[in-house]
């Protein structure tokens, strides 16, 4: 179902975004000329009444927008999994003895070889996605994987080869 977000032009304030929820609450957000944002909840027996203001800071409103963008990702991955049985998403860590520290992504072949694909590269605290085959890996890393049992298993032992075998 689309939502249909209405906007509304404040003289000398700025602009007004409303929406109308599914359980008949109306909701807006004020963007001021001066960047301030205020998140406005109506009274639902005078639509035209403000009955709840939320000043934002600009922290506050990005942190909401990733909390609802979030939620609506993990919405939409739970989707996705009804429709792909079997795709599985799992962690590895890249062991300091493995051969592929210091060497790029593409040196492993792992797409190719198991069918499963490397989609982020976590490491101390920073999240590298989609790294292409030039990305260089570090002891350590953690390497997010997403495919089948047996294209997971593949990417583990590739990355935990030695230099010896």
């Amino acid at each position: 179902m689309r939502v249909r977000v209405e906007q509304t032009a404040l003289p000398g304030i700025g602009v007004r975004h409303d929406l109308m929820t599914e359980s008949g609450r109306r909701l807006g957000v004020v963007s001021h000329r001066n960047g301030r944002r205020d998140l406005v909840l109506y009274d639902p027996d005078d639509p035209d009444s403000c009955q709840h203001d939320i000043p934002l800071t600009d922290d506050e409103a990005e942190a909401l927008a990733d909390i609802l963008g979030a939620s609506l990702m993990l919405g939409q991955l739970a989707g996705l999994r009804d429709q792909a049985a079997g795709l599985l998403t799992e962690q590895i860590v890249i062991p300091a003895g493995s051969k592929y520290v210091g060497r790029p992504l593409g040196d492993t072949r792992a797409r190719t070889r198991t069918s499963a694909s490397i989609v982020a590269v976590l490491r101390h605290g920073e999240v590298n996605v989609s790294p292409d085959p030039t990305f260089r890996f570090a002891a350590g890393d953690v390497v997010v994987v997403v495919g089948t049992r047996q294209g997971l298993d593949g990417v583990t032992a590739i990355l935990a080869e030695t230099p010896d075998g």
